[in-house]
């Protein structure tokens, strides 16, 4: 048999990993013809393959071909780790985020001060949910009542409650400076596709962002035990109203993320451990993951699938994956994920939770420890990736890892192999 042709030509120069457009949000936004296309130059931030129109793949030999049907107006696949980026589709469309942006709220003020401990608790008053759009994904969240800022997490992650959302907002400081820091930290990143508008994802003029950027939300994300421990959590309890003289009373929420719970139509995907999904009327269905599999950890997002499929977009998401795990050394990287600008010089936010446990805690279980998220009554049991005491002396110091093991995933579902 005649050996596989490979497919693209060029490998991205270092050098373009700094290179990108800077175009205002308005400019990139999405055509109404049958096969949409992005309408203004796209991003060269980490390679200039990225930045082109279409699929980016170039084949090895003995490498599967991409899934056929892939309807994602965007999408990437890439190594968590290293960063490589094995295959993309308009990575860099500046397209409408839906709640996948709510990664980035909680990446950027979940260890803030005004949030810890995650014990602390605050009783919801009527400005704290002023402004939620209508039609919002909401938990529950109720004014008058209290909650911990742990109950509110779990809201944010497993119902995607805007409602905890802007709770938290408020308890940070408003919508405006969350928005602000959430911005601020989006360009720490490199994430210069986005453009922050609301912190909860929600339609706004304006708000955009990436496939590529999501994907830097969610490794970046990944960094922090707590946000790890969120994601990949499928079920928890969550307080109800709280009546005089009564002993409060508490409802089950389950995650939305149907590669974490099933669906109908949707398997459990074997090895995920969260991290977002979204929907809108003006984004559609979004979607990023991460899984582990045989020691090998993917990163991927999908963004708007025309597919009239149920469930389109986990299903998307789930082939890629298994196209990713097939293809892992068998392809050239198209491009990679960058790190954030402190990375650069060594000198990165820390990776601690806010709990005060340490990724490097996490390890000290060992590989085959087994992890129960912290809440009462919730589940989303898994298992930890061996990491190497020398990184875990670079986490615990607070330093960004590229091209090393970090510990991603914390939590790994235990669901039968698809």
């Amino acid at each position: 048999m005649p050996a596989l042709k490979k497919i693209a030509l060029t490998v991205t120069s270092a050098a373009l990993l700094s290179t990108f457009v800077v175009v205002p949000a308005s400019a990139v936004d999405q055509d109404t013809s049958d096969n949409p296309k992005p309408t203004a130059p796209m991003s060269k931030v980490g390679g200039e393959r990225l930045a082109r129109i279409g699929t980016q793949v170039e084949l090895g030999p003995g490498a599967p071909v991409l899934p056929k049907d892939l309807t994602g107006r965007s999408w990437i696949v890439a190594d968590a780790e290293s960063g490589e980026v094995l295959a993309s589709h308009n990575p860099h469309w500046r397209l409408p985020p839906a709640s996948t942006l709510k990664m980035l709220f909680a990446d950027t003020i979940m260890e803030s001060p005004e949030l810890q401990p995650k014990t602390m608790t605050h009783k919801v008053s009527n400005e704290d949910l002023a402004g939620i759009g209508e039609g919002s994904s909401l938990v529950g969240v109720k004014e008058h009542q209290t909650y911990s800022v742990h109950d509110l997490w779990l809201g944010v992650f497993l119902r995607s409650g805007n409602d905890a959302v802007h709770v938290l907002s408020s308890m940070y400081g408003g919508v405006p400076k969350t928005v602000a820091a959430m911005q601020e930290h989006a360009e720490e990143l490199q994430a210069l596709d986005t453009q922050v508008v609301s912190p909860d994802g929600y339609d706004a003029p304006e708000q955009v962002s990436s496939a590529y950027d999501l994907t830097l939300f969610a490794r970046s994300g990944l960094q922090k035990a707590d946000f790890r421990e969120y994601c990949s959590t499928a079920a928890a309890d969550f307080p109800g109203e709280e009546k005089k003289g009564k002993k409060r009373e508490s409802f089950q929420i389950q995650n939305t993320n149907r590669l974490l719970t099933g669906d109908a139509g949707v398997v459990p995907y074997k090895g995920i451990a969260g991290v977002k999904n979204g929907y809108t009327t003006h984004a559609g269905n979004t979607f990023t993951g991460v899984a582990e599999r045989n020691g090998k950890v993917l990163l991927v997002t999908v963004m708007n699938p025309s597919s009239d499929e149920a469930h389109a977009v986990y299903k998307e998401a789930a082939s890629l994956l298994d196209w990713g795990f097939d293809a892992a050394g068998k392809v050239t990287p198209v491009g990679e994920l960058v790190p954030p600008k402190s990375a650069e010089t060594g000198v990165g936010k820390g990776s601690e939770s806010a709990s005060g446990t340490s990724a490097a805690d996490d390890g000290k279980k060992g590989p085959a420890a087994t992890h129960a998220s912290a809440a009462g009554g919730s589940s989303g049991i898994g298992i930890a990736l061996g990491i190497t005491g020398g990184v875990l002396a670079l986490l615990a110091a607070g330093v960004f890892l590229v091209n090393r093991r970090w510990p991603l995933p914390d939590l790994v579902r235990r669901l039968p192999r698809r």
